[in-house]
């Protein structure tokens, strides 16, 4: 079994350990079922809400079965749409998203979404039909081998190759899922299977021999950790998704508070400790905040929680945070530690469980002179941008969501300027507030995650923070939203460029803006053709009170922002470069 694995189960583990202990029920009966009602009664079993999709020719059988199951099924326009929408729907609640496609183009069209989750360890099942058993390599019409397409970008996948296997592959993908380093599961159902009898009896346990995730640290490690972190001097909280998926925040929190510790997180980490609160030094690495990289570059001490040290946060590695004596690296996956980082001090384990053993084992300490080098830094090296008299800034933007909403909304966001702007003036109170492709830095992500965001938490405001190259993507998806009438907020930050490619032609390829600029249509009138309210705005006066304009409205709205043109994301480390060197908006800092 191909099972890679940061961290999520400890979510799963802690429901399952809460729930009040059940006398052993009595053994059910077994009912004779087609595949496809079979699939529909695990589904159920599941707890499964909401099914994210699109209907063919393979899998006609399988909506039959939904029709009138009591599932909720959300027809999207583009399966890469459903894929994103399933991945939207599990960042926002640790619960897994549900897409299902049809064979060949249908099952192919999942794969940037598949991808897009694996890369951030996001539990997504994926369902696709396939031509029938004995049509397989034949070349048969809309056949593809999805299996072996999706291996390198799946936890796991599986080829039912029977009806009575059903219920058991089924439990074991959510299992899987689910459990240990999260991540998307595709099982791909032949569409004779859908309609082969069984007798179906939904297995309450998973044994997968080979795959039992770690997830209590060790005590030896965990004392060696607490040794060195009460011995540093100049320590730094580095947090990334691991800490999210495994429900960590308050245990990030308390060691932070107990030790005095300064908190950088990764783009993924965003919302494992507060935004707002004065330890943190918000997002470090590539467009992380100065004083974030500095803190990197000169403690002594490096904890890392459920961070892989990928190379948007380290820049050289021969140049990573060169003063460091002991890297304490915490991580429910092995193959993390030491790929790319030598850690002192490796724990496998859950995030919250190791925290929670840890957080018993260090004394409280301050750091005065430390924090004092830190809050210089912070000083001379603020994130900046200058107000625009005339134009809208992006940054400004990105500002007033946080100030209308109160940092309490979530936030989906495509990929490019617009995502690191939002990085890093939306302060994420929370987690599961920040929605963002991570890892693949995926265009399209955002508009469809966030519509698969309010549908998981309706109680939550969404705000999409896109831009006019990744918005085009999958613009298609707002109908999605109408139909539907899912309240997300769309501000499309509209600089009439892919603005993170025009930035790097104009710092490293001599202003040459080849296939940058881009045209767009007039998104008001798109919006307005899908029957969604919207508006433009031009002048710097007008963004606040367009924003609370379209919080008023209940449905879905689209905002055209006509930002600044050549406006550059800053702080920004070269690729490759050294968190040392950063290029700020007067030149290198230093």
């Amino acid at each position: 079994m191909a099972v890679s694995a940061v961290d999520f189960g400890a979510a799963a583990a802690k429901r399952k350990a809460e729930q009040p202990a059940q006398a052993p029920a009595r053994r059910r009966e077994p009912r004779r079922m087609l595949g496809a009602q079979a699939l529909v009664e695990a589904l159920k079993a599941e707890g499964v809400e909401y099914i994210f999709g699109h209907p063919g020719g393979a899998v006609l059988h399988l909506y039959d079965a939904l029709y009138d199951s009591g599932l909720k099924t959300v027809l999207c326009r583009h399966e890469q749409g459903a894929a994103h929408m399933a991945d939207g729907y599990a960042r926002a609640t640790g619960r897994p998203g549900v897409c299902l496609a049809t064979s060949g183009p249908g099952a192919t069209n999942l794969v940037t979404g598949l991808a897009t989750a694996f890369m951030d360890s996001i539990p997504v099942v994926a369902i696709t039909g396939n031509v029938p058993r004995a049509l397989i390599g034949r070349d048969a019409f809309q056949e593809a081998d999805i299996t072996g397409i999706t291996l390198p970008v799946t936890k796991h996948n599986f080829l039912v190759r029977s009806a009575r296997e059903l219920p058991r592959v089924i439990r074991a993908a959510f299992h899987i899922a689910t459990t240990g380093r999260p991540g998307p599961v595709l099982v791909d159902i032949p569409k004779d299977v859908g309609v082969e009898e069984l007798d179906f009896d939904y297995p309450e346990t998973v044994d997968l021999p080979g795959y039992k995730p770690t997830y209590k640290g060790h005590i030896r490690q965990i004392m060696a950790a607490a040794k060195a972190i009460a011995e540093a001097r100049r320590p730094l909280l580095y947090v990334g998704g691991g800490a999210i998926a495994s429900g960590a925040h308050e245990e990030v929190r308390a060691i932070a508070e107990k030790c005095d510790l300064p908190v950088a997180m990764t783009l993924m980490g965003l919302g494992a400790f507060p935004g707002n609160h004065p330890q943190s030094l918000g997002m470090l690495g590539m467009h992380g905040t100065a004083y974030a990289n500095y803190a990197i570059q000169n403690c002594d001490v490096l904890i890392a929680v459920g961070a892989r040290f990928d190379d948007r946060v380290t820049g050289a590695l021969d140049t990573f945070a060169p003063r460091v004596e002991q890297i304490i690296h915490i991580d429910i996956d092995p193959a993390e530690i030491g790929k790319n980082v030598i850690a002192h001090v490796p724990i496998v384990g859950d995030c919250r469980t190791v925290l929670s053993a840890l957080i018993e084992k260090v004394p409280e300490k301050k750091h005065p002179e430390w924090w004092a080098q830190i809050d210089e830094w912070r000083r001379e090296y603020p994130l900046q941008y200058r107000p625009g008299d005339t134009e809208v800034k992006p940054q400004a933007v990105c500002e007033a969501i946080y100030e209308v909403t109160g940092g309490e909304a979530i936030v989906a966001t495509d990929v490019g300027q617009h995502q690191m702007w939002a990085a890093q003036y939306y302060k994420v109170h929370g987690p599961r507030q920040f929605v963002t492709s991570g890892g693949l830095g995926t265009m399209g992500f955002g508009l469809p995650a966030g519509i698969g965001a309010k549908l998981a938490r309706p109680d939550k405001e969404v705000f999409v923070v896109s831009g006019d190259g990744s918005f085009q993507m999958n613009i298609q998806e707002l109908a999605t939203a109408a139909e539907h009438n899912v309240a997300v907020k769309v501000a499309v930050l509209n600089n009439g460029y892919l603005g993170m490619v025009r930035q790097w032609q104009e710092f490293f390829y001599q202003r040459r803006y080849s296939d940058s600029r881009m045209w767009s249509p007039d998104f008001v009138t798109i919006a307005q053709g899908y029957g969604i309210k919207a508006m433009r705005v031009t002048e710097p006066g007008d963004v606040r009170a367009a924003l609370e304009e379209a919080r008023a409205h209940d449905g879905p709205v689209v905002i055209d922002f006509q930002v600044a043109r050549e406006e550059n994301c800053f702080p920004m480390v070269p690729a490759g470069g050294s968190n040392s060197d950063m290029l700020g908006p007067k030149g290198w800092i230093e």
